[in-house]
């Protein structure tokens, strides 16, 4: 399976008003909406965006390398305001190479990459609707990683936890 999808306009217009929402400065918990409730690794933030009737929820990870503290990872997973798709959004850090894009594993499965689709500021943006098949990997799964690239021959995994995650993304309202 390809995490890489066909462009959704107005789907990433919608996506880019919940990330604006939920906080483009994802590496401070603050700026995430109110924390919900914990489901094992994972927290359920929401908040309401400004002109909006109803409260966005999203389930957020915030990881580290294990060998490198600097290199980290926001990982967020929403259902969109039509309730439609469910989004896998991640916010790597500024200085990652932009056409390698970001891979995925699943215990020892290998899912994909997908390419970045912005860079903010505080760093650049994967973002794919997930697909049936990989909600079921993640939520049977143990553990994922992230792959970052520095260079093209410098992969640098980030795991995270699953840990919770089939519990938090069944209650995401």
């Amino acid at each position: 399976m390809s995490l890489a999808t066909k462009p959704l306009t107005r789907l990433l217009a919608v996506a880019a008003l919940v990330l604006a929402h939920l906080g483009a400065t994802v590496t401070t918990a603050s700026a995430q909406g109110a924390v919900r409730s914990v489901h094992g690794d994972w927290q359920m933030r929401c908040d309401t965006p400004a002109g909006a009737q109803e409260e966005q929820c999203a389930l957020i990870q915030n990881v580290t390398a294990d060998d490198r503290e600097n290199v980290g990872l926001s990982v967020i997973v929403l259902k969109t305001a039509d309730k439609n798709s469910r989004l896998l959004r991640v916010l790597a850090p500024l200085g990652v190479l932009l056409p390698m894009g970001l891979g995925l594993r699943v215990d020892d499965a290998d899912v994909g990459r997908a390419g970045f689709v912005r860079c903010l500021p505080n760093g650049c943006i994967v973002e794919v609707v997930m697909q049936d098949d990989l909600i079921e990997k993640m939520k049977t799964g143990n553990a994922a990683t992230f792959v970052i690239f520095q260079t093209p021959e410098e992969g640098i995994g980030i795991p995270i936890s699953l840990n919770g995650f089939s519990e938090g993304f069944d209650a995401l309202p």
